[in-house]
């Protein structure tokens, strides 16, 4: 197991180097330049641009610069804002926030997700599989700003069932219902996916062998169908809990959520390149370390996987 650890460690490596170049390479080289960029149709002061381009090694090769950068990442440092501002305190107020929003919606996506699935694949063809494939299509169908605008005015405003907007320093409360509308098309794609794994493992030979021993329907189906069926959950729900704070920006718009989907659309708008670059940055490892996770799952689900 820890052989396994390693190599997949070892092939984070140049994903890390791969992904944080292309992101500076599309921010840095193909957005233009992103000190002229910051005043747009008015006029700078010279000495102040080119104090900036020297501070943040804009005169130097573009690999230069992006060397400059990789040391500073791998020291902890994600750069400093035009403003002047660290990337990382910026962070650091706004991850916690995105992650608890994450978090709620991760929940709902598995709780209500894989079960909705179960339940559709065990009963596949009757009423309930109907109702789930019917209701998935539904919530697929629907764009997440409209889903956000109708349950923000129906649960929040109209019948007060949750905060309709989230304070400064959100409550797990108050991001329950951006939670729900993050967590929504996701949940449905986990609904639908633990369905069709259902059905195509269902009529195994270990679930046939495990029912002609006599094990409980129960344990047949929780122990031996379920953990199978659930690899490409797992797959999926593992790149989803990085897409979740990346993709959030709509939703935490609509709810006033200061995570770090609107950080990253507030530093865009203000043409803050290396608050952009440093988010991203931040998001590229988590996906990375997700993926990670999913490895190891991958292996205590399927313990052959490990051996390979």
């Amino acid at each position: 197991m820890g052989r396994y650890i390693i190599r997949r460690l070892l092939m984070m490596i140049p994903v890390f180097i791969g992904t944080t170049f292309l992101i500076y390479f599309m921010v840095y080289k193909l957005g233009g330049d992103p000190i002229s960029a910051m005043f747009g149709d008015r006029g700078a002061d010279p000495v102040f641009v080119a104090q900036k381009r020297a501070e943040y090694h804009l005169d130097d090769p573009f690999f230069v610069q992006y060397w400059y950068y990789l040391t500073g990442l791998l020291k902890g440092d994600f750069g400093t804002s035009f403003s002047g501002i660290p990337v990382w305190d910026e962070l650091k107020n706004a991850f916690p926030i995105s992650l608890r929003l994450a978090l709620i919606a991760f929940a709902i996506e598995i709780v209500i997700g894989v079960t909705a699935g179960l339940l559709a694949g065990l009963r596949r063809g009757k009423f309930a599989d109907s109702v789930v494939l019917v209701a998935t299509l539904v919530v697929i169908s629907i764009p997440v700003f409209v889903l956000g605008f109708v349950l923000q005015y129906w649960l929040g405003l109209k019948w007060g069932v949750f905060a309709a907007t989230a304070s400064t320093e959100p409550t797990w409360s108050e991001l329950i219902l951006p939670g729900i509308v993050l967590g929504s098309l996701s949940l449905a794609f986990v609904a639908r996916l633990t369905r069709t794994s259902i059905v195509e493992n269902i009529r195994a030979d270990y679930v046939r062998t495990a029912t002609a021993k006599g094990l409980p329907r129960r344990r047949v189906v929780t122990v031996h169908l379920l953990r199978n069926s659930l690899i490409p959950v797992v797959t999926f729900l593992g790149a989803d809990l990085g897409s979740l704070m990346a993709g959030a920006i709509v939703t935490e718009g609509i709810f006033n959520v200061n995570g770090v989907g609107r950080l990253i659309y507030l530093a865009v708008t203000k043409h803050e390149s290396a608050t952009v670059v440093g988010a991203v940055a931040f998001l590229v490892i988590i996906y990375l370390f997700m993926n990670l996770i999913v490895d190891l799952l991958y292996a205590v689900l399927d313990p052959r996987i490990r051996y390979a």
